[in-house]
Parts: C-alpha cells; sequence; structure tokens
C-alpha cells in the first residue's frame, strides 16, 4: 500500500469512528429521553390501586400492639434495637405503642418488620382520615324568630327542624326528635360530658361558652409519659399536642352545637341539651385531616380523664373512612370498658357498609351506635351510607342549622350532623338516669326509635331517633 492510500483509510477510519461515537450519543441521548419519559408517566399516572390506604408522610409511623406480657421496658429496647423509638404510649390499651423509625423507612416495611416479632400481636400504619361531609351553607336562610310559649326563646330556633319540624321550608311535620316533648322530662345536666371527637370546639363562642367542660380544681392536669404534662383547661389537642382544643376549621364547632348551644338564652339556637358539658378533643387539622394514631390519643386522653373522675358518658365521632384500624377499635373497645358510649357517623358515600364498610361506624362493638342520616321529610338522605348490619338508627342530618366558629352560625348537611344528634338525646337519658351502663344506655337510644317503613332492611333498627321515646314521654 503505498503512502497516499494508507493516508486515505486512515482518514476513512477516523470518519467512520467519529460517526459512530455520534450514532453511540444520540442513542444514548435517546435512551434517556425514554427513561426519563417513562419516570414521567410514573409520577403522573394515577396508582395502580387505589384501594390501598393511605399512609402519612410523617412520623409516627406505626402503630404496634405487643402481647401482654411485654413489659414497657422490653418494648423500648426492642425499638432502640431496630434503631426505632417509643413515639407514645396508648395507657388505654395494654401493649399499643406508637413507634417513630429514626432511618425514615416505608411504613410498610416496618409493618412487616414488627409484625414478624414472636412477643407482637399486630402492627399497622399510621393512616390518614379526613373529614367527607356535603358542602356548607354560608348562611342560614331564614332567621327570622317565630314567637311560640312552648319553644325555648332562642331566635333561630323556628329553622331547628330536627328539633321540632313544622313543615317549614318544605318538610313534613313532626318529621324530628320530638325535642318540645323530651324537654318536659329533662333539658340536660351541667353533670354529664360529652366529649366533641373533631376538629376543635370554638369554646368562646357566645351560644356555647357556658357549656363547655373546664377542668375542676379537684381533677390534676393530663399527664402522658412520653409527651409531658398538659394545663387541660377546656379538653384536649392531640393534633398539635397542645392543651388548647381551639378549632380552626369549623367542623367540630358545628356538631358541638347541635349537641349542646345553651338553650332559652335569648341568643342564636338551642342544643338538644341545654345543659351539659361539652369536652372538645381536637385531632383533626385546620384542614379536616387528621390520623388514627391523633384520633387514638385523643380517646385515650378521655379515658384517662373518666379514670380520673370526670363523667365522661358519651364520645362523639363525626368522620371516618373506609380503611380499618385494629388500634382504633381496641381504644374504642377501651373506651366502653370505662364506661363510655361511642357514637359515630355512617358516612357519606351513599354506600352499603354492610358491603363497602365505613370505620369507625362498621365496628362490631358493644359500645358503638352507627348513625345515617334523614332529611325534614324523614327520608333517607341520597348521600347517606346505610346498612342492615352496620348502621343502628337514622337521625336529622341535611340542612342542620347550628353554631360556627367567631359567634357565627351556619346550615351543613352530612352524616356528621346526624352523629350529635344521637349523642345529645344519650346526654338527656344520662341526665335522667344518672347510673345508666352503656348496655342499657345504647338499647335505650335503639328500642326508642320511630319505625319508618322506608328504613326497613336500610339501618337495624328499622326507624329514626326520638328523644320523647328515649325519656319515656307519651307520644
Amino acid at each position: 500500500m503505498n503512502r497516499g492510500n494508507i493516508w486515505i483509510h486512515v482518514g476513512l477510519a477516523v470518519v467512520l469512528v467519529s460517526f459512530a461515537a455520534v450514532l453511540g450519543r444520540i442513542d444514548r441521548m435517546v435512551s434517556s429521553l425514554r427513561v426519563d419519559h417513562k419516570r414521567e408517566i410514573e409520577r403522573l399516572s394515577p396508582r395502580s390501586n387505589d384501594t390501598q390506604p393511605r399512609k402519612l408522610a410523617t412520623s409516627p409511623e406505626v402503630l404496634v400492639r405487643f402481647k401482654p406480657e411485654t413489659t414497657l421496658d422490653r418494648i423500648r429496647e426492642i425499638a432502640l434495637l431496630n434503631n426505632d423509638r417509643v413515639d407514645d404510649e396508648i395507657e388505654s390499651v395494654k401493649g399499643l405503642v406508637v413507634i417513630d423509625d429514626l432511618d425514615d423507612a416505608n411504613a410498610d416495611d416496618v409493618v412487616k418488620q414488627y409484625a414478624a416479632l414472636a412477643n407482637v400481636e399486630y402492627a399497622e400504619p399510621n393512616l390518614q382520615i379526613r373529614l367527607d361531609d356535603p358542602i356548607q351553607k354560608d348562611r342560614p336562610r331564614d332567621l327570622v324568630f317565630r314567637s311560640d310559649d312552648n319553644q325555648p326563646n332562642d331566635p333561630n330556633f323556628a329553622e331547628q327542624w330536627g328539633l321540632n319540624n313544622l313543615g317549614q321550608n318544605g318538610g313534613t311535620a313532626r318529621a324530628d326528635i320530638d325535642a318540645l316533648k323530651a324537654w318536659q322530662v329533662s333539658k340536660g345536666s351541667e353533670n354529664v360530658v360529652v366529649a366533641v371527637l373533631d376538629s376543635g370546639v370554638d369554646y368562646k363562642h357566645s351560644d356555647l361558652a357556658a357549656n363547655i367542660w373546664t377542668r375542676p380544681d379537684s381533677i390534676p392536669q393530663y399527664v402522658d409519659d412520653e409527651r409531658g404534662t398538659f394545663d387541660d383547661l377546656h379538653g384536649f389537642d392531640s393534633a398539635d399536642e397542645l392543651p388548647d382544643p381551639m378549632d380552626d376549621n369549623g367542623h367540630g364547632t358545628h356538631c358541638a352545637g347541635i349537641i349542646g348551644a345553651v338553650g332559652n338564652n335569648g341568643l342564636g339556637i338551642a342544643g338538644v341539651n341545654w345543659n351539659v358539658r361539652i369536652m372538645p378533643l381536637k385531632f383533626l387539622g385546620s384542614g379536616g385531616s387528621g390520623s388514627t394514631e391523633k384520633a387514638i390519643e385523643a380517646i385515650n386522653y378521655a379515658i384517662d380523664r373518666k379514670k380520673a373522675g370526670v363523667n365522661v358518658r358519651v364520645i362523639s365521632a363525626s368522620w371516618g373512612s373506609t380503611m380499618y384500624s385494629r388500634a382504633l377499635e381496641d381504644t374504642i373497645r377501651a373506651a366502653g370498658d370505662a364506661g363510655i358510649l361511642f357514637v359515630a357517623a355512617a358516612g357519606n358515600d351513599g354506600s352499603n357498609t354492610d358491603v363497602w364498610p365505613h370505620y369507625p361506624s362498621s365496628y362490631k362493638l358493644p359500645n358503638l351506635i352507627s348513625v345515617a342520616a334523614v332529611d325534614r321529610n324523614d327520608a333517607l338522605t341520597s348521600f347517606s351510607n346505610f346498612g342492615l348490619k352496620t348502621v343502628d338508627l337514622a337521625a336529622p342530618g341535611k340542612d342542620i342549622l347550628s353554631t360556627w366558629p367567631g359567634d357565627d352560625f351556619r346550615e351543613a348537611s352530612g352524616t356528621s350532623m346526624a352523629t350529635p344528634f344521637v349523642s345529645g338525646v344519650a346526654a338527656l337519658i344520662v341526665a335522667q338516669s344518672p347510673n345508666i351502663t352503656v348496655k342499657q344506655l345504647r338499647k335505650k337510644l335503639l328500642d326508642s326509635v320511630d319505625k319508618r317503613d322506608d328504613l326497613k332492611g336500610k339501618v337495624a333498627s328499622g326507624g329514626t331517633l326520638c328523644a320523647a321515646n328515649a325519656l319515656g314521654v307519651e307520644d
């Protein structure tokens, strides 16, 4: 090969190598683009299984119940060996603790890790709970007071069809809980405490303040071994771990007013109880979300206060989800063992909870009552869940006027609104019969319903709440 041919071949080789390099770079760029595109699709695509529970991104991540023989010191040792810590002990349920994983591992992995231990009964992730009530109306439609000697003098009582239905605004006369007749026997008692497990309560509201629970001097401040001492003057805020349960959402204040807005005070509305003590338990934040762990902590607080001498007889729970929590179930059972009735909203999906359970209302517990919602014509609302085996009774839950933060009043709809009607009547019964047991109280509420043909097969009792019947007043 001559010198000229050599340089020609060298030149061709350089060109070919350069061309190959360019092709390789292009191929790598295409591959990279494909990978990035795939990642973008994965990021934007919905989860393939929407039935999976939503885990909270924040710690603590898991709830673990150890077997009874496992001491708290041993539990702490186990947590330390796994580079975890015991964030909180739920004193009312033996062996139940909240575990904070310090490695920030996936919650499912931590659950599997603890569930595999021989001395663990169960482990579960800390799940998210959100309010799901229909949209609220900013203002009630009609605030004109209609004077009647047989009614309380609260200016907006005429709009409270759930207490006294005269057929106003397209309703059906007497499609209510017969409150006027019940009040002939009892208007409640300041010795009865109803805990509102929700977004807190505006305890400064002028139509609620006189009925808000205040810790007596004879009851010591609340002490949590992991969290410290709380000056729980008006209740507890497990959402922010504070002693101040002020409502910054509105939902809890609305529920509280249905139970116990001060009656016959010439202001606003009347509650089912004119006299009662409402204990705010805040576990839902301003956006209406919380977790099973925070709900459990708040229930644990109520049980502690009951054991300390506070007459907590009812917990009103106007929230729920489709996510099952054994830890929450155990804690509600512990409330029953302490003598506390738990009243739960059936949910607002228009679903049969015998088929698609809703918790906590679907728990099979002897101290739990599940509540559906009816409208001002005693018809089951379109949004209300139902279930012959899982829902116990119905109560007013559509266009319900009640208190709102900032000395305001609003209408709202949902099984959330029906639930405090039942809690309120339960408190009336306790005021009339202070020594009644949880079992007797639950039975009286269910046995005293007004039977409705269209509720047969929909709720276990086949009827709607009736305060008059529950208090033994002749209909």
